[in-house]
C-alpha cells in the first residue's frame, strides 16, 4: 500500500491521492460488495453537513483546479507520496494480461503525478512501454527530470482527461491495459464520463481499465469539515483540490454508459491500526477492472 513519507501528525488523512497513512502497527484488509455500516456519531455529523459550497465558489474551484494541482505540486515537490510498489501485487492483470511469457506491453498511466506507480513498474518489467500524463504541467515536468526518465521506454505529456483528445499522443486502439488510480476522484462527478470516453478511444478492444479510488465512507471523506461538501459524496479540500467518494453502483453505472463491461468491481476495506496512539482508522476503496468490449454491441 501506499504510504506517506511524512508523519501522520504532518498530513492530514483527506489529502489527495493518499491511501493509508505511515504508522506504528498492522494494517487489516479484506474485500467486500457492501460498504461499511457507520456509527452513530458518524451517521450524525453527515446527516447535520448539508450546506454546500456556494455556486459562485464551486465554479471558481472548477477553473482553478490545474492551478490547485499545480501548487500542490510546487508545495510538495516529489516527496509527498512513497512509490507504488502494491501497483502489480494488487493488479495481476499487469502481468496475466500478456499472451505470452515476455511480451511486450503498452500501458497507459492516466494521471501519473510526479511518476511514483509508473518508475517502480517500469523498473520491475522491463517489458512495459509506458504513456503517461497528467493534469499538472509541474508534475510533468518532475517526471522528464527523474534520472529514471527514459524515452525509449515511456512518453509523458501534459492532459487535461476531460477536453484533451489522448490521440494526439496514444495510436487508437493501441494500449493493452490503463490504470486510472486515484484519479477519478479528483474531476467533478459531471465530467467523468468524458475521461471514459476518452480512453475508449485508444484501449485495445478486449483490454481493461484498472481502478481504484475512495469509496464512499472512508475515513477521508468522515474528516471533512463543515462548508466543505460540494455535493453528494463530493468535497473540497483547504487547498483546492477536490475529492470524489464512489459507490460500486455509481462506479458501475458510470463505465456501462460508456460502452465498457464490468468484469470486478468490489470495496476493498482496511483499517490501520496505530497502536502506540491506541488509533484504528477505516479506509474504504473501491477496486475495480472494467473491459472495451471485443466488437461493439
Amino acid at each position: 500500500m501506499d504510504e506517506f513519507r511524512m508523519s501522520q501528525k504532518d498530513v492530514p488523512a483527506n489529502h489527495p491521492n493518499v491511501i493509508a497513512p505511515t504508522c506504528e502497527g498492522d494494517a487489516f484488509q479484506k474485500k467486500a460488495h457492501s460498504i461499511r455500516t457507520l456509527s452513530a456519531e458518524e451517521a450524525e455529523k453527515l446527516a447535520r453537513d448539508q450546506t454546500l459550497v456556494s455556486d459562485f465558489k464551486q465554479s471558481k474551484l472548477e477553473k482553478e483546479a490545474q492551478k490547485n494541482w499545480d501548487l500542490f505540486y510546487k508545495r510538495n515537490s516529489t516527496n509527498f507520496f512513497k512509490d507504488r510498489h502494491w501497483t502489480t501485487r494488487e493488479f495481476e492483470e499487469l502481468k496475466a494480461c500478456r499472451e505470452f511469457e515476455n511480451q511486450k506491453l503498452t500501458i497507459l498511466e492516466a494521471g501519473c503525478g510526479v511518476g511514483n506507480c509508473l518508475f517502480p513498474l517500469l523498473k520491475e518489467d522491463f517489458n512495459i512501454f509506458a504513456y503517461a500524463c497528467d493534469f499538472s504541467p509541474r508534475a510533468v515536468e518532475y517526471v522528464k527530470k527523474n534520472p529514471s526518465y527514459n524515452i525509449e521506454r515511456c512518453k509523458v505529456f501534459q492532459c487535461d482527461l476531460t477536453k484533451d483528445d489522448l490521440l494526439e499522443n496514444i495510436p487508437a486502439d493501441s494500449v493493452d491495459v490503463v490504470t486510472l488510480i486515484f484519479v477519478l476522484s479528483a474531476i467533478h462527478p459531471d465530467k467523468m464520463h468524458l475521461v471514459l470516453q476518452n480512453i475508449y478511444k485508444v484501449l485495445k478492444p478486449g483490454k481493461c481499465i484498472l481502478f481504484r479510488d475512495y469509496g464512499l465512507y472512508d475515513h477521508a471523506m468522515l474528516r471533512f469539515k463543515s462548508g466543505s461538501k460540494l455535493g453528494d459524496n463530493f468535497y473540497v479540500r483547504q487547498d483546492g483540490t477536490r475529492s470524489y467518494f464512489f459507490t460500486h453502483e455509481f462506479l458501475s453505472q458510470l463505465f456501462m454508459a460508456e460502452g465498457y463491461e464490468q468484469v470486478v468491481n468490489e470495496y476493498v476495506l482496511r483499517e490501520t491500526v496505530n497502536r502506540k496512539e491506541g488509533l484504528c482508522v477505516p479506509r474504504i476503496f473501491l477496486q475495480s477492472k472494467f473491459r472495451k468490449p471485443l466488437s461493439k454491441p
